[in-house]
């Protein structure tokens, strides 16, 4: 079975720099022997989110409760896909206002876990794609990175690419990256669908956990008396 790529552009610009380091992002699948489905937000209404979870925890649900925008039809292609390439350009240095508005929705989907007991966007594999300011698109690459990974993504390594140039067919780094973005993502993806799912599990011992801790705390609690007395502090200080 191959793995299904999703590769998503932000650009209200399908000819701008982001977007073609996301077509050649495809190519990377093709060649990893992927299945991919290129989709524009632009193309799309995704209205903002409207804080749901901030009222009541489990309010905030998949299908998300605005019904009146497309952001569902797009959510279940991620909920399918074992996989996603998302390109965006810099805007401030950060992803696109769409982006960002498509991602606060994608809370829906991470908070199934108080409905289901998982993120239902644990367990796939992103990659990103920026195009701007030199310290912009790091900036934003980061921002993806730890947001997709905070939802349960997994992000691979070598999982960006970025250009700061007009024309990137002249960055030759970039291609490569893109490429390889497209073509990681989707190697990983196939590996981690043969194996039992890896994801956060929410079904702990907090007792034991906390026992261990102090267990800790006691076996070196010598080590914080002497390092007090170096700094001529007493036990109660």
């Amino acid at each position: 079975m191959k793995p299904f790529i999703v590769l998503l552009g932000a650009s209200e610009r399908k000819y701008g720099c982001s977007s073609q380091l996301l077509h050649i992002a495809a190519e990377g699948v093709r060649d990893a022997h992927g299945d991919f489905e290129i989709l524009y937000l632009p193309d799309y209404s995704i209205k903002p989110c409207t804080g749901c979870v901030s009222d009541e925890e489990k309010l905030c649900r998949y299908p998300c409760l605005i019904q009146d925008d497309d952001f569902n039809e797009i959510a279940s292609k991620l909920v399918e896909a074992n996989g996603f390439v998302i390109a965006t350009p810099v805007y401030w240095y950060a992803p696109n206002g769409i982006l960002k508005n498509f991602i606060d929705r994608l809370t829906s989907l991470e908070a199934m876990i108080d409905h289901v007991g998982k993120s239902l966007l644990e367990g796939k594999v992103a990659g990103f794609i920026a195009t701007g300011s030199d310290s912009g698109v790091m900036m934003t690459i980061s921002y993806l990175a730890i947001t997709f990974n905070s939802m349960g993504v997994h992000v691979v390594p070598w999982s960006m690419a970025y250009s700061h140039v007009q024309d990137p067919t002249t960055d030759v780094q970039a291609m490569m990256d893109a490429y390889n973005v497209g073509l990681l993502v989707t190697k990983t993806a196939r590996v981690l669908m043969q194996h039992e799912p890896i994801g956060y599990e929410p079904n702990v011992d907090l007792e034991r956990l906390k026992r261990k801790a102090w267990e800790a705390k006691q076996r070196f609690a010598e080590q914080r008396n002497l390092r007090l007395e170096k700094f001529g502090l007493s036990k109660g200080e």
